[in-house]
């Protein structure tokens, strides 16, 4: 039990130490404005150093592919469109109860407007108890737990691609607009740091739905709700750079093993901790998006070329959302304004978060009486096949009847 009356007297300070950072986060905004402004000034001049030092940078920023003033106004959506989302839960294995298995549950949601269809709302779940699947990524080196939320990504994506295409393949015909919507980023970060093989494996699946998407010409999106990324301010440390050439490798590199503190490693990370979020925050009115930028994230390099991502940040009015896409998606400008437009209709239906995404996760979402109902399910099955003894472990039935 958390005991209320001590923590009380550890606010005061908490308080005090937001306050005076909310005070600096202001300032470091402010010189983020100005460096935008230089950048602004000979966007060409910038474009140049960029491009020559470019392999000498201890940082990844994103490439601009509009002006970085961009401020426009998100078209409105078709009349008539349709919506794809899904989004996942899971049981997460447990030594502690009656069988060692997990559990996948994918939400899928299919909205149509302006088109009298009816919507299509459930969810799939999957369990898991083969040895392959409970011990695949063992190889590498990747916990049980760890493996399941990788495989929970591939069903989202590998379900999302079979609802959309086989609602818009023939016979049809369902030829309206429509998008396709993940929660979260299309850059699988994560991946970064696994073994070669175990890469392959989890990103072919991925990639072949996505593959089937851009088959049908069905645009997919992901979808950033207070987003942490830096790319696009990882930028503003060009005109930042305190040296006359931003060679990080000559200049920087011997510092940052040196120094514990984050400003005096890398002198151009005058603006750090600042966000991409709060950076368009103050450039971009609800209903504006900025410009778009290709991400330079390494993962990438693993991509086709017609899959690389472009991110775009969208003042939905309740916060600056970050809309990942890939690029024949983005490069395609009327397609590319028709998806924001129904993006951000979703947004603004669902107050503030996209009701499609939302709607997929209500589905999706296993809760505890949905956990103790599964486990009592495959205890009866256990009994009917012969088993004995079928029972959680002591530790976890004293947590489940605690008698203090």
């Amino acid at each position: 039990m958390l005991d209320l009356t001590k923590l009380a007297g550890q606010l005061p300070a908490l308080s005090q130490h937001l306050k005076t950072e909310n005070a600096a986060s202001n300032q470091r905004l402010s010189k983020a404005l100005d460096l935008v402004q230089t950048l602004q000034a000979d966007p060409g001049h910038w474009q140049k150093i960029y491009e020559q030092w470019r392999d000498r940078f201890l940082f990844h920023p994103a490439t601009p592919l509009d002006p970085i003033e961009t401020a426009q106004a998100v078209a409105k959506p078709p009349a008539q469109h349709s919506v794809f989302a899904t989004d996942g839960s899971q049981i997460a294995p447990s030594h502690h109860e009656i069988a060692y298995c997990y559990l996948i549950n994918v939400g899928r949601i299919m909205l149509h407007y302006g088109q009298s269809l009816h919507p299509l709302l459930d969810s799939l779940p999957e369990v898991f108890y083969q040895n392959a699947d409970l011990y695949e990524g063992r190889q590498w080196g990747i916990r049980t737990e760890e493996w399941m939320g990788y495989r929970r990504t591939i069903a989202e994506v590998e379900m999302l691609a079979e609802m959309a295409v086989r609602w818009v393949k023939p016979p049809g015909p369902h030829d309206a607009p429509n998008v396709a919507m993940v929660d979260g980023s299309l850059i699988y970060w994560f991946l970064d740091a696994l073994p070669t093989a175990a890469r392959e494996r989890l990103l072919t699946p991925i990639l072949a739905a996505w593959e089937q998407l851009y088959a049908a010409r069905i645009p997919f999106v992901g979808y950033l709700s207070a987003s942490r990324s830096g790319e696009t301010t990882s930028l503003l440390r060009l005109p930042a750079c305190t040296f006359d050439e931003p060679d990080c490798l000559r200049h920087c590199a011997q510092t940052a093993e040196q120094s514990a503190d984050l400003r005096s490693r890398y002198p151009c990370q005058v603006i750090d901790p600042i966000r991409d979020t709060t950076l368009w925050g103050a450039l971009l009115q609800p209903g504006q998006r900025g410009a778009r930028w290709r991400s330079s994230a390494k993962i990438l390099d693993l991509y086709p070329e017609h899959l690389r991502i472009v991110a775009c940040y969208v003042n939905v009015g309740a916060e600056i959302a970050r809309v990942e896409m890939p690029a024949w998606v983005a490069e395609d400008t009327e397609r590319f304004e028709q998806v924001l437009g129904m993006v951000l209709a979703q947004v603004n239906k669902g107050y503030g978060y996209p009701v499609a995404l939302a709607e997929a996760h209500n589905l999706a979402v296993v809760r505890g009486g949905d956990r103790t109902r599964f486990f009592a399910l495959l205890e009866q099955q256990m009994i009917k096949t012969g088993l004995r003894n079928v029972s959680t472990s002591y530790k976890e039935a004293r947590k489940r009847g605690s008698i203090a």
